[in-house]
């Protein structure tokens, strides 16, 4: 997911690059993240740096949240990831401070709404639509269009629903 969200940030097109950088972190820092205690424990500093990164991404979707409401998500995965790391790195947390933390319930609750919502909406929006009754096109000439993998909107909608997924996941282990 961050490597495509890398791709995307030397698009063309500046709706690909928007907000591109910011789901690259989120991808990379989820995949660390969700590697089992059993494989690799990190260090507790690693967590505070968690904490410090995704305040201060939180802190900047908030200036930016003015022009869309993409940035409030973006915002509100941002603080998911603060908390997170806040609970991984309290001292009372199993595996040194790698899941099988607990957080708290009413915020977890609200972030797992919050995620399920954001992936059957997501979700919805790959699906092709068709309108009933409507007439068939007749048949346009072919034309044939290369775009960069940078530029395809159909693979970002895919990669930020796999990253909701993924949210919603680790949610769970909270």
């Amino acid at each position: 997911m961050g490597a495509y969200c890398l791709l995307r940030m030397r698009s063309s097109l500046s709706e690909q690059r928007t907000g591109a950088g910011g789901e690259a972190l989120m991808g990379f820092a989820m995949a660390l993240m969700a590697v089992p205690a059993a494989a690799l424990t990190p260090p507790a500093a690693l967590w505070w740096a968690y904490i410090a990164v995704f305040g201060v991404a939180a802190a900047y979707e908030v200036l930016r949240a003015r022009r869309s409401a993409h940035h409030l998500h973006h915002m509100v995965g941002a603080l998911a990831m603060v908390y997170m790391s806040l609970a991984m790195a309290s001292p009372g947390a199993s595996g040194g401070g790698h899941h099988g933390s607990a957080g708290v319930p009413l915020l977890t609750g609200t972030l797992l709404v919050y995620y399920a919502a954001y992936v059957l909406r997501s979700g919805l929006r790959l699906m092709p639509t068709a309108t009933a009754g409507a007439p068939l096109p007749s048949p346009a000439p072919v034309t044939i269009t290369v775009t960069g993998w940078g530029d395809r909107t159909e693979l970002a909608m895919a990669c930020r629903l796999s990253m909701g997924i993924a949210m919603f996941a680790m949610l769970l282990t909270m």
